[in-house]
């Protein structure tokens, strides 16, 4: 069901607070001329689906909870679950409601972990997440994947505009990975990552092209703009070397810094900001 929309019409701060002036003409006189509105929209959602869509409960127990008293709007106790409220009055046993614009994470994911919501594929990234968190509609989810065997950067939302935006190819966001390779690195590579004809096995499409800079012997670091399965291990594999660690270190401008394996930092909802 699609939320209600309640506008609140605001004068801009020009000429002072009036929303009105004078104005005066060769031929008609002295006339009032009216200031256009600036026009903003608040979403309003019914009590029991905002409860239930931000995690609290279910929305049947959502009802519940407002029948009880444990809900209010602008102060006032409500017991009609079918009432319409906007985020920002609602207060749940007296505490504004839990991230009700979205959730964006930044998560050093230990290895071990999957991006996945299927528990028959194993322990995953969202069990380190508070239990509310994971009941939320949209569902949160991670932006690209990391495999089981990788650590590093994961991006977890549940903005799904905003994970459509960041994994699309057409956008180029460069991510970075710090690998240990198997065999010493040939700098032939370099020119080889580079060229954007690197095709891997099972695919047609060539590689888009990606920077590799070799840091230590069996050492390196490489920055793609795209997305693909395994990519940087299968990119290696197709030269006869083995990728035996692979750990992210940035997304777009994002770094993990000092963070710890298994933490995360939330991170402003205007992060990636459209252009």
């Amino acid at each position: 069901m699609m939320a209600d929309r309640a506008q609140i019409a605001a004068i801009p701060p020009q000429r002072g607070k009036d929303a009105f002036f004078f104005a005066k003409h060769p031929v008609i006189g002295i006339f009032r001329v009216f200031r256009p509105l600036t026009v903003f929209t608040v979403w309003m959602r019914r009590l029991d689906q905002l409860l239930a869509n931000l995690g609290y409960c279910s929305r049947r127990e959502a009802r519940g909870w407002i029948q009880d008293g444990r809900v209010s709007v602008r102060g006032v106790i409500v017991d009609d679950f079918g009432a319409k409220a906007a985020d920002a009055d609602v207060l749940v046993d007296g505490e504004p409601l839990d991230h009700p614009g979205g959730l964006l994470l930044l998560l050093n994911k230990p290895t071990g972990l999957v991006c996945s919501h299927d528990e028959r594929e194993g322990p995953s990234v969202y069990g380190l997440l508070p239990e509310r968190w994971r009941r939320r509609n949209p569902q949160v989810t991670s932006i690209g994947r990391l495999d089981k065997d990788t650590s590093g950067l994961l991006l977890l939302t549940d903005q799904t505009e905003l994970v459509h935006r960041l994994t699309s190819p057409k956008h180029k966001v460069p991510k970075i990975y710090r690998a240990t390779l198997s065999r010493d690195l040939s700098s032939n590579l370099i020119q080889i990552f580079a060229s954007g004809t690197l095709v891997l096995k099972d695919e047609k499409t060539p590689c888009a092209p990606a920077e590799l800079r070799i840091a230590a012997a069996r050492e390196a670091e490489v920055t793609l703009t795209e997305g693909r399965y395994h990519q940087v291990r299968r990119m290696f594999a197709s030269q006869g070397n083995e990728v035996l660690a692979l750990h992210r270190t940035m997304f777009g401008h994002l770094q993990l810094n000092d963070l710890p394996a298994g933490q995360w930092r939330e991170l402003p909802l205007d992060s990636f900001p459209t252009t």
